[in-house]
């Protein structure tokens, strides 16, 4: 029953990678649709601000899905990390996403201060881990 189990994992894992690949497909052609839309408005080949954080958002949401996609080969696939270790470094690519795409004139101060929350605590518990998984190799 277990193996059965396993290769059914196998089996919807190899589909969330088709389907992760084939989304990063698009998205990648829509980025770059967006650049050339973009490019040709006049004045030609200068961008605005709204249209480099439209850019740089949809880029770094492909980023975060190529991310995605090798997150799922390494843990799920190979069992080369533990999962936990994934989750917090997407978490950490995510947020630091949402900082990048940031309006800052937009964003009320408690905002601010619960991504920053957010940014201590993902990096705290990242810190954590990884000391521990270097306490656990000398041992």
């Amino acid at each position: 029953m277990f193996t059965v189990l396993k290769k059914f994992e196998k089996v919807m894992i190899l589909a969330l990678m088709i389907m992760m690949a084939f989304v990063l497909g698009l998205a990648t052609l829509d980025l770059g649709w967006l650049i050339i839309k973009d490019v040709q408005e006049p004045p030609y080949f200068l961008l605005s601000v709204a249209q480099l954080l439209d850019i740089f958002g949809l880029f770094m949401l492909v980023l975060i899905g190529i991310e995605l996609l090798e997150t799922i080969m390494k843990t799920y696939l190979n069992q080369e990390q533990p999962h936990y270790e994934v989750v917090l470094t997407v978490a950490i690519i995510a947020i630091a996403r949402k900082v990048i795409i940031l309006d800052v004139n937009t964003v009320d101060s408690l905002s601010f201060i619960g991504i920053a929350s957010i940014i201590l605590a993902l990096t705290a518990g990242y810190f954590l881990m990884k000391r521990s998984r270097l306490y656990d190799k000398q041992e």
